[in-house]
């Protein structure tokens, strides 16, 4: 057995190994040098030895076989030898040569990574759709609406102030810089959203190592020192309603604003089911049923479905519509895409300021879904059913055991709703 043991590697005992078979040894000048064979049946050279500065059992891949021939591993042994020979460590050299070329690359990298090459990739690499290798689509972390608005909220807020810099030159200041323009302008809870998206994006690049290691996410720091001053990225709640007088004025109004024809007739069905304006916005025609009364609602933003109610004055508002031949109710003229909700309020600042606003103090697409609530228990309407009308799910106990979705009555005061602002 010991004589098998001193026989030095050969070719043909290599080519023999098989996944599962000890280690194999060479001797004579050649000792230390090692072949394993893997569970793949990837046999591999090492050369194994005691390393002169931590006096710990230490090896280093030499390459596979047969790529390198037991020649070449020999002869690349008795190199390692001499280095270690001369009391250096071959691993640790090595490790540190590769760390230089990694570093070397890095700098090389940074000089053309930018803020808005840090966004791109995050974007295109993890939110959105994507092609795979194989020609099939990767779906990304998020539905088409929410990819739509993750590039939008990175662009306008994010690429077209510091795109141009080095991702690796932002700081602390530069975010918070950042942030509290967006906050200035009264927008605390967009604020919040590019914050988030932008401390997303540099973990996404930090984890596929485009960033220096030890670099320190700018975003995530900037959001400490938001925190520590108190400051909240976080919208008050909105307690804007019409009056009866300034809803009289609207209803009134509205059908013959300056509008664009998309927005006034989403604003309008808006006020007659009390849904997000935004929801209105994606709705589909193949989700709305003339018949039933009904619009399917698929997306919304508790992310459960539900069918909204219909009143006869919705119903035929929607039957003399002119946008059938369109995949949604309300599509842009250009893109035949759907609108969006901001949509609705660029339009609105659009009118007023060209003085064609209605003369009542500043209200909002939402403040008409408030409206809608507040309306409906103005006119007796139960809590319980006039939370279904918004498509509010019942918070506690009632809410895992009461699990009745209030159509007919819904139906019912939504008409009693239409009814009424007929009235006015």
């Amino acid at each position: 057995m010991e004589k098998t043991e001193k026989k030095p590697l050969s070719t043909k005992a290599i080519e023999a190994m098989k996944p599962g078979d000890k280690d194999k040894a060479d001797t004579g000048e050649n000792r230390g040098l090692r072949l394993t064979c893997g569970a793949t049946g990837i046999k591999t050279f090492f050369y194994r030895y005691t390393s002169p500065l931590t006096h710990k059992l230490t090896q280093v891949k030499i390459g596979h076989f047969p790529n390198v021939s037991l020649a070449q591993a020999r002869a690349e042994l008795q190199t390692l030898k001499q280095v270690k020979n001369e009391g250096r460590c071959p691993a640790s050299e090595l490790k540190a040569e590769k760390h230089r070329k990694q570093q070397t690359e890095l700098a090389a990298q940074k000089t053309v990574f930018t803020v808005k090459d840090l966004v791109e990739l995050y974007l295109t690499q993890h939110i959105e759709d994507r092609l795979g290798k194989d020609g099939k689509i990767i779906r990304g972390s998020r539905k088409l609406k929410g990819q739509y608005t993750a590039r939008r909220t990175l662009t306008k807020d994010i690429v077209d102030k510091i795109g141009k810099r080095h991702a690796q030159d932002i700081t602390r200041k530069d975010v918070l810089d950042l942030i509290m323009t967006v906050v200035k302008r009264g927008a605390n809870t967009q604020a919040g959203i590019v914050l988030r998206e932008l401390c997303s994006a540099y973990e996404f690049a930090l984890g596929l190592g485009k960033l220096d290691e030890n670099f320190a996410n700018p975003a995530l720091l900037a959001k400490a020192s938001l925190a520590q001053a108190k400051i909240k990225l976080t919208s008050k709640p909105g307690k804007r309603f019409l009056s009866k007088d300034e809803l009289t004025q609207l209803v009134n109004w509205l059908p013959g604003s300056t509008y664009p024809a998309n927005v006034k007739n989403a604003l309008r069905l808006t006020l007659w089911t009390g849904c997000r304006s935004g929801e209105i916005c994606a709705v589909a025609w193949k989700d709305v049923n003339l018949e039933d009364g009904t619009i399917h609602l698929r997306e919304t933003k508790s992310g459960i479905g539900r069918y909204v109610q219909l009143s006869q004055q919705a119903i035929q508002f929607l039957q003399q519509l002119p946008s059938k031949n369109e995949t949604h109710l309300f599509s842009s003229q250009y893109r035949h895409t759907p609108i969006v909700q901001e949509y609705l309020n660029v339009a609105a600042g659009i009118l007023r300021k060209e003085g064609k606003m209605l003369d009542i103090d500043h209200w909002t697409p939402h403040d008409l879904r408030r409206t809608v609530r507040t309306g409906l228990a103005s006119l007796g309407c139960p809590n319980e059913i006039a939370e279904a009308v918004l498509g509010h799910s019942p918070k506690g106990v009632i809410g895992v055991y009461n699990l009745h979705t209030y159509d007919k009555e819904c139906k019912a005061w939504l008409q009693k709703w239409a009814d009424h602002l007929d009235t006015l």
